[in-house]
Formats: structure tokens, C-alpha cells, sequence
């Protein structure tokens, strides 16, 4: 019976945790694979997103944006990219650009499908975190550094590497 309880009160508190998911986690993000991530399971890890492209000079930061993702998704890092042609550098199709990523750069970390993440036609996501930053991506390998909660999103260019001390700054004092 105790067990019985327990295992309730624990569906309960999953219950009222997802409820409890704020706006900028709101979201069902869904692979190159056609997998499904729920932002909401991630709220209380850091969070590093990046807008990619495979014909672009700042391309060669898949190999920092997956050592990152190596060494500390054990330790809570979520690592996302989001490829996208706003800035007319990413032509292929998803299955284009997840082959692209494995066999190029060996990517493990999280790709979404192609999508916009500038101007009114971004997808969701990214209008959310244009709403919370003020600033939309520049240029392809624009990195948003989300802190636990949300408390903090953190814009940083495409010339800042993934694995600088500015961006390594905001996630290490937040993994597990």
C-alpha cells in the first residue's frame, strides 16, 4: 500500500512539474529522426542553443558544440541545434543535414529540424527566446545559454566559441 501511495504522489508531483513548466519550456521540439524532446523535462539544466548551418565558416564549431555535449551531458548539459537557411547556408533537407552532421563531425547532441529562427516566421522557440533576450540570431552559430528556471538567457555571437570562457562561465557553476 505504501508503495501504492508513493508511486501516486509521484505521478502527482510529474503531474504538477509539467504543469508548472513556464512558457519558454513550452515546447515539443522534434529531431531530425522525428524524435520528440519535451523542453519541459529540461527546465532545471542548462541549456545551450545554437542555430547551424552546413556550408558556413563558423560550421567547424559542431566539433566544440559536441565535446561540450560529451563531457557534460551527464552532468545536466542539454546541447540543441537548429539548422536553418535565413542566413541561405544550410540547402539540404533534414536527412540532408543529419547525415551531414554524424559523418562530418560525429554529432550525438540533439539536431532539430530545419526551421526559421529570425524575423515573424521563426519558429516558436525562437520567438521566444528573441521575446526574452531582445535579439534574434545574426548569423548562423548564434548561441543562447539558458540558466535553470529561465532565470537567464545569455546571448553570445557566432564569432564566440561554443567551449570560451564567457559561455563555460554560465554552465559550469549550473551542472550536477
Amino acid at each position: 500500500m505504501k508503495k501504492l501511495l508513493l508511486y501516486a504522489l509521484l505521478l502527482g508531483a510529474s503531474s504538477m512539474a509539467n504543469a508548472a513548466c513556464t512558457e519558454l519550456y513550452n515546447h515539443q521540439l522534434t529531431t531530425l529522426q522525428g524524435d520528440k524532446i519535451n523542453l519541459c523535462d529540461y527546465q532545471d539544466k542548462p541549456i545551450l542553443v545554437v542555430n547551424t548551418a552546413s556550408k558556413c565558416g563558423f560550421t567547424p564549431q559542431f566539433e566544440a558544440l559536441e565535446a561540450l555535449y560529451g563531457k557534460y551531458k551527464d552532468k545536466g548539459l542539454l546541447v540543441i541545434g537548429f539548422p536553418s537557411n535565413d542566413f541561405r547556408q544550410e540547402p539540404g533537407n533534414d536527412k540532408q543535414i543529419g547525415d551531414f552532421c554524424k559523418l562530418t563531425y560525429a554529432v550525438k547532441f540533439p539536431m532539430m529540424t530545419k526551421s526559421v529562427v529570425t524575423g515573424s516566421g521563426a519558429n516558436p522557440f525562437y520567438l521566444q527566446l528573441r521575446a526574452k533576450t531582445g535579439q534574434s540570431p545574426r548569423w548562423n552559430f548564434y548561441k543562447y545559454v539558458i540558466l535553470p528556471g529561465g532565470k537567464e538567457v545569455a546571448v553570445y555571437s557566432s564569432l564566440v566559441k561554443p567551449d570560451s570562457a564567457e559561455i563555460l562561465a554560465k554552465i559550469m557553476p549550473n551542472l550536477k
